[in-house]
Order: C-alpha cells, then structure tokens, then sequence
C-alpha cells in the first residue's frame, strides 16, 4: 500500500458526525434540518410538560371528588376557591350555577331543568378535554409531516449531488457520497421529530379519553344527585 493511501485512509473519518454533515450540506438542506431540529425540541417539551400536567391535574381531581361527595349541601360548595382550579370543580360549579338559575325560576319544569343541567355538564366536561388535548395538535402534526419533510431534505441533497457529479464530469462513489450521507441524515431527524411525535400522541390522546371518561362519570353522577333534589322540591 502506497503512503498516499495510508494517508488518505488516516485521514478519513472512523464515524458519522452530525456536525460536520450539517456543516457541509446545501442551505436548503440545512433549513430543513434546523426546522426539524426545532420540531424535535418542541415535542420533547411538550412530552415532558404534559406529563406533569396531566399528572396534577388527574391527581387534583381525585382529591377534590373524594371530598365532593362528604359535602352536604351544594351550594356550599360556590363558595370553594379551589373548585375554579380543578377540572371536577368546573364541571360541578357548571352543574350548580345551571341547577341554581333552573330552580330561581318560578314553577320551573322538572324535565327540563334536568335537561339543561345535564347539558350544562356535557358542555364543561368537553371543554376541560379540550383544553387538555389543545397542545397535541402539534404532535399529530409533526408525526405525520416531519417525515415528508426529510424527505424533501434528502431529495434535494441527492438531486445536488448528481448536479455535482455533472459539473466534476465524475461519477465515482467519492463524488457523490458525501452529499448522499448530508441528505440521508435530513431522512433521520425528520425520524427522529416524528417518532416520539407519533407515540406521544396516541399515549396523551388515550390518557386525555380516560379522563374524559372519568369526569363523564362524575358529571353522571352528579346529574343524578341534582335530578333527585330537583324531585323533593
């Protein structure tokens, strides 16, 4: 082996390195990597700042049911200030305002007070999933267009590098490798912002349903405990 080849293998690099294959991509290329650098950052905060909040939020609503149901009367229970900071206390102080106005109201009809009452719950139950699930319309989003955009990356980088194969009048593998390897790592973070994406989004969609579901069941049996109140009036 000649020493310009010892040379030339020593000075070639042992492993890939992110760096310098952003470094050395096209503009365009490097766009599409920052922007799904920053993709990827933002679904990691919002993996991690749900987590806590669906958290607290699960475990205040648990400890304001259990007291909920040793309180007597209800409405005692507009005079809670910790009732407009849970999610079980909105749909309840939703149920009591409605039940307060329908029975203020002389010779109300006992059908349609349980009516609006019960809309009134259905109403606040999904505005709370709604407001939990707001922030994970980035996720969907990212999951699903992340990929395309590496791949548009990784497109372009190859399409650069058959340009470059034109102007250098050269076809060999040392040509075009290296812009192959700087548009095949466009490929791999937009993997890498939409797998956690795509999991996220479906473990957090699915914990947002059970909830749902639990205050559903809180409101339920909260519609049943006004409707027979509203029978002994």
């Amino acid at each position: 082996m000649s020493d310009l080849a010892m040379l030339a293998m020593a000075a070639a690099p042992q492993r890939l390195n992110p760096v310098k294959l952003f470094l050395d991509a096209d503009i365009v290329v490097q766009v599409v990597m920052v922007g799904l650098l920053l993709a990827a950052i933002w679904t990691w905060a919002i993996i991690v700042g749900f987590s806590l909040r669906m958290g607290s939020v699960r475990r205040k609503s648990i400890a304001y049911e259990r007291q909920f149901w040793k309180v007597s009367n209800l409405a005692s229970l507009r005079e809670d200030e910790t009732a407009s900071r849970v999610a079980s206390g909105r749909v309840a102080l939703a149920g009591i305002d409605e039940w307060q106005r329908s029975v203020a109201v002389a010779g109300f009809n006992l059908d349609g007070a349980r009516h609006r009452v019960g809309s009134a719950l259905d109403a606040a139950v999904a505005e709370e999933a709604d407001s939990l699930a707001s922030r994970l319309n980035f996720l969907a989003t990212t999951g699903a267009v992340a990929p395309f955009i590496g791949l548009f990356g990784t497109v372009w980088g190859i399409m650069n590098s058959f340009f470059q194969i034109g102007q250098q009048q050269n076809s060999s593998l040392a040509v075009v490798a290296p812009g192959i390897s700087e548009a095949l790592f466009a490929t791999a973070l937009g993997l890498f912002a939409a797998i956690p994406a795509v999991i996220a989004y479906n473990r957090f969609s699915h914990s947002v349903n059970q909830f749902e579901a639990r205050l559903q069941r809180f409101a339920d049996r909260f519609h049943a405990l006004v409707s027979s109140r509203l029978e002994q009036r």
